[in-house]
């Protein structure tokens, strides 16, 4: 009897490789495009190009709109979330709910047991491992996904270098023709930045002061939702001869607080909404990375209950809250938890 496994399929190169690698491994591959947002150019001509591979590879590739609960769990959390001061991190939260929650379910349907996407990670059914290729590493961005999820996970790409993936494509006729598509780590919705998104539903471009961190006013700005931790330009500083970088933002006095880059550094920080993918204690050290590409640093977490606090061993320089702190032993995930 043939193996099953349902394969995402964005119509590019690496989730077609992906597909042709499980195919040598024996596996009855069935494909699913996933509409997610609403930029239907966009749907059309990459479910084009997916419908177009899977004929190449003599697969039935599905349509699975999820574009409602894509708006429900993903996309509007990114609109409220910037509303409210904070800095959202809309793929890691795709990755829990839609990518490997939702994409899993669809594959219940269908009675299919296994899951694969070319994502550039390992998964051993208990544990995420960082890439072969560092440089596209993928693993901070699913160490949300529910652990009971990761038996069902398999990624072809996470031994192998990106370069080697264009080297093994250039031998796929098809994949000449569609050409590469942007890098997945990009936000899918957002195409320039991400103002462009909030303009849409509500009016960003209100000016207010800028503050030091003693409550000075010291200048204005051009409206609280341009603006991130560390941000260091866009707002003025009356007499300033140094750099001023964003220190915090106060949404509902549409102030931003500004100082040097010294105020920046953060030695510690509180977690919520945890995500361990095993049992650590009430307390343990490792590396963490705060953001995507941050080096890991040194930390010790102490838990208690649905929160955490992490003490840092070296200090970090525009901690964001609402972005994934991610925990590593090694290369090895082992949680994840929403700085707050």
């Amino acid at each position: 009897m043939s193996k099953k496994v349902l394969v995402g399929m964005s119509g590019g190169v690496d989730s077609t490789v992906s597909a042709i690698l499980l195919q040598k491994e024996g596996y009855e591959v069935v494909g699913v495009y996933m509409k997610l947002h609403d930029n239907e150019a966009y749907h059309e001509e990459n479910f084009s190009k997916a419908k177009r591979v899977g004929e190449y590879l003599g697969i039935k590739v599905h349509f699975h709109d999820l574009s409602s609960e894509f708006k429900n769990e993903v996309y509007d959390y990114f609109v409220d979330t910037y509303r409210e001061g904070l800095t959202p991190n809309p793929c890691v939260l795709c990755n829990r709910t839609i990518k490997f929650g939702k994409m899993v379910e669809f594959a219940d349907s269908l009675g299919i047991e296994k899951v694969a996407t070319g994502h550039y990670l390992n998964c051993d059914g208990e544990f995420f491992y960082m890439a072969k290729d560092e440089s596209k590493d993928q693993s901070y961005f699913v160490a949300q996904v529910r652990k009971e999820i990761l038996p069902r996970l398999i990624f072809p790409l996470g031994k192998w270098l990106k370069e080697d993936v264009k080297e093994f494509a250039k031998n796929i006729p098809l994949l000449q023709d569609i050409g590469e598509q942007k890098e997945s780590s990009e936000i899918c919705f957002v195409e320039n930045d991400y103002t462009e998104i909030l303009e849409r539903h509500m009016n960003i471009d209100q000016v207010g002061e800028t503050v030091n961190s003693d409550g000075k006013v010291v200048g204005t700005h051009k409206g609280y939702m341009h603006y991130t931790i560390g941000k260091r330009r866009g707002f003025t500083v009356d007499g300033a001869h140094d750099p001023h970088f964003v220190l915090s933002i106060n949404p509902k006095s549409n102030q931003i607080v500004v100082g040097k880059r010294d105020e920046l550094a953060k030695d510690s920080f509180a977690i919520k909404k945890m995500n361990f993918f095993e049992d650590l204690g009430d307390e343990f050290e490792s590396m963490v990375k705060v953001r995507y590409r941050t080096e890991a640093i040194p930390c010790r977490v102490k838990l208690n209950g649905d929160g955490g606090f992490v003490t840092l061993g070296e200090p970090v320089y525009g901690l964001a809250y609402e972005q994934v702190a991610v925990f590593y032993d090694d290369n090895r995930v082992i949680g994840s938890g929403i700085i707050c």
